[in-house]
């Protein structure tokens, strides 16, 4: 049975939320187990809370646990009982590990990640990748959002190439389209990185280029893939984070001013959840760590259950739909195209 390793103490929010959210996964698909790795005590006072398959749970226990306030690279190779770097050491070593999620420090996630999984033979740098919702009803993948703050054009081409491939494993699109974000639509727009990118973009075989987007096409504009340097993107990311959280609670406030507004609330309140729920990027889950040679899901530091259950299901799909073979495949004419 396949197995999702889950970090059961990173993130501000565990273990509580990491393990009730790993439990409601659970709860509604059927066809693997999960491996909690962390304090154990900790981690068992909260499976008692609920109701679950034991056959589907492990707990592994650690006696580590690498936090925000730790130099990455160090902690990682120091704390080797750490929840992030055990978990990680189990889905290289088990060939029933499926995929990796963690809430915990990101730059621990990126470096364990290279360190102990390794990269896809010709990824020059893997990607961090989460799905924006957007206008259609389904979400735009973002990559790289905080990965690489500093990028080359082959970069920002290569995220393209592994973008579409996770498009195509674990969503079913078939010919996903891909944008390159930058600060006007016109081919000769962006500084120098952008437009050679560009031109690489356009002429990188096995992908959908359509030319480059702004900003707002992220969420309202027709592409599946919205290529970008690590740094814009995690602005992007944050933004778009951001602007879902204000109108949630502009729409709140609107509605609690008065006695009118209230009683406009209940004739209004389906299509309001209906926008809260479209603008909920938590319900997507996390960053799909692009390039690895096995699935690793980075969720947001303040993950709680309702993203963290997503985020196992990112990890599981991905795995299930062949991600990293298809990375492989799509990796190999991009290079010999490159090397052309």
């Amino acid at each position: 049975m396949l197995k999702i390793i889950v970090d059961a103490m990173g993130g501000d929010n565990a273990p509580a939320e990491i393990v009730r959210g790993a439990l409601d996964a659970l709860a509604d698909r059927s066809g693997f187990k999960i491996v909690l790795t962390g304090d154990e005590a900790l981690v068992r006072r909260e499976l008692d809370k609920s109701s679950f398959d034991a056959s589907r749970v492990e707990i592994v226990p650690c006696t580590q646990v690498i936090t925000n306030d730790d130099v990455p690279t160090q902690a990682v190779r120091a704390k080797r009982d750490s929840s992030l770097v055990v978990g990680l050491n189990i889905l290289k070593n088990d060939a029933d590990a499926a995929g990796f999620v963690s809430a915990g420090s990101t730059g621990a996630v990126l470096t364990g990640g290279i360190m102990f999984i390794g990269r896809i033979k010709g990824v020059m740098r893997p990607a961090l990748c989460p799905g924006i919702p957007n206008v259609r009803g389904t979400q735009t993948l973002l990559c790289d959002c905080g990965a690489n703050a500093e990028c080359k054009p082959a970069y920002l081409a290569q995220f393209g190439v592994m973008a579409s491939a996770y498009a195509k494993a674990a969503f079913g699109v078939k010919e996903p389209k891909v944008g390159l974000l930058t600060n006007g639509t016109e081919e000769h727009k962006g500084d120098p990185l952008h437009q050679e990118a560009h031109q690489l973009l356009k002429n990188t075989p096995g992908i959908c280029f359509v030319g480059n987007i702004e900003g707002r096409d992220i969420m309202y504009g027709d592409v599946d893939v919205a290529v970008a340097d690590g740094f814009s993107g995690n602005i992007a990311l944050k933004a778009i984070e951001g602007c879902g959280k204000t109108v949630a609670e502009m729409l709140k406030r609107q509605f609690t001013a008065s006695l009118g507004t209230k009683l406009a609330y209940l004739f209004a309140r389906k299509p309001v959840q209906g926008l809260a729920t479209a603008l909920d990027y938590s319900r997507f889950g996390g960053s799909v760590f692009l390039g690895l040679k096995k699935v690793v899901v980075k969720s947001h530091g303040s993950s709680k259950a309702k993203s963290i259950k997503p985020a196992v299901y990112q990890a599981l799909d991905a795995c299930r739909g062949g991600l990293v073979g298809m990375l492989e495949e799509m990796l190999a004419p991009a290079a010999e195209g490159a090397d052309a």
